[in-house]
């Protein structure tokens, strides 16, 4: 099934397929900060990751298009807010205390944007990130549970909250992030909606996300394999409703999320944003692969790096980000080996890309349950982007609301 609410079937537009472009400007003009400005940052807003006054004055600091600046201020607005955090909890105010922590960690966890694997800062800041949290954990009704799956010789960092506080089985959402995520940003991402709604929800970093690369553990092409590990500490919790568990996937989670589905029936209902049912051909077609080193002299420092910390979580060398295109050979999923419904949710903008279109038409044709969608948000609405990151609400809308029809 297809749904275009309010637009025509969006044209061709080549076979570029830029994960960081926008729809339209919204603050710097450097197009990858940019980028994580208005759809992380300011995203993040309506799910307690950040107020907007906060940010618009974080931003105001930054110089356009370095990192370092960029770095610096989203840092010290994180320290400024944690303060406000302690002082609340000191007299007692554990609601005021957690709303701070919560944006406090978010703030940290945006400095890292743009941070070099190599600079000693980023291995602090994330454990800040996940110490801010952790602080907020408790202060949640029933709390948000920290958690740590073993996995081959590392855990896998992650969160859980139950819906209920009676322990009683409930739908269950798990979200899994792409190629740039902590599972912090997953959180700011829906975990508020899943709470409204009566769900259940986790979420984790698989090998190459967070901080696993620091350890060796990147992408790899058999994420089935850690996704197993999640869904089966998932299903030793007896909150979970082992009828009602689904997983959704963003950026390449919407590869993750599939590929563990074909080999996982427990996933009772997958949603991606948006399918990669071929991650080879996408990345051949991005342009963080794709420039030439005339193309690369105009990047900025901000651009450069995000690139770089790309490569460093698929294992390839930073000065070849071609290389991330052979990295991936071999990284799909079958559609049709998935009896599982199905959601497929992206923006007008991102369909319009050539090859963005061409894989999730060939996803959403081949899944053979009839619950299965497509839907294409308009960007008349804001919901356009990569992730449709700027519009969480409407992404809660489309996810809950299908899931409600197909868990009846």
């Amino acid at each position: 099934m297809l749904c275009l609410p309010g637009m025509a079937r969006a044209s061709e537009d080549g076979k570029a397929f830029d994960a960081h472009a926008t729809a339209f400007h919204y603050f710097f003009q450097d197009g990858d900060m940019d980028f994580h400005f208005g759809n992380l940052v300011l995203g993040a807003v309506g799910n307690g990751g950040g107020e907007v006054g906060e940010i618009f004055y974080a931003a105001s600091k930054i110089k356009d298009g370095d990192a370092d600046s960029w770095h610096r201020e989203w840092f010290e607005l994180s320290t400024r807010v944690e303060a406000r955090g302690d002082k609340a909890l000191a007299g007692g105010h554990k609601l005021s205390a957690r709303t701070q922590y919560l944006r406090a960690a978010y703030y940290a966890r945006i400095s890292l944007i743009a941070m070099l694997p190599d600079n000693p800062e980023l291995a602090k800041r994330a454990e800040r990130t996940r110490t801010l949290m952790q602080k907020a954990c408790p202060l949640f009704d029933p709390p948000l549970e920290y958690i740590e799956i073993p996995f081959e010789d590392t855990v896998l960092p992650g969160y859980f909250r139950p819906a209920l506080s009676d322990g009683k089985p409930a739908p269950t959402l798990l979200m899994i992030g792409g190629g740039e995520t902590f599972a912090e940003d997953l959180y700011f991402y829906i975990a508020q909606e899943a709470f409204e709604r009566g769900y259940n929800f986790m979420t984790v970093d698989l090998p190459g996300q967070g901080m696993l690369p620091q350890s060796g553990h990147i992408f790899r092409t058999d994420t089935y394999v850690p996704m197993k590990a999640v869904v089966d500490l998932l299903l030793k919790r007896c909150e979970v409703d082992s009828a009602r568990l689904a997983a959704f996937g963003y950026s390449g989670g919407g590869l993750f999320v599939p590929q563990a589905a074909m080999h996982d029936p427990r996933l009772k209902a997958i949603i991606m944003s948006a399918a990669v049912i071929d991650a080879e051909a996408l990345f051949a077609t991005m342009p963080a692969a794709t420039d030439t080193a005339k193309d690369k002299q105009s990047w900025t420092s901000f651009h450069a790096n995000v690139v770089r910390s790309i490569c460093w979580r698929y294992g390839v060398d930073p000065d070849n980000p071609s290389e991330l295109i052979n990295a991936n050979a071999g990284n799909t999923f079958d559609p049709a080996r998935i009896g599982a419904p199905a959601l497929i949710l992206l923006g007008e903008g991102e369909y319009k890309s050539a090859e963005a279109r061409r894989q999730v038409d060939i996803a959403i044709k081949g899944f053979p349950n009839p619950k299965s969608r497509l839907v294409v948000t308009p960007s008349n609405e804001g919901a356009s982007n990569h992730c449709l990151m700027e519009n969480r609400r409407l992404v809660g809308l489309e996810v809950f609301d299908w899931l409600d029809e197909v868990f009846k």
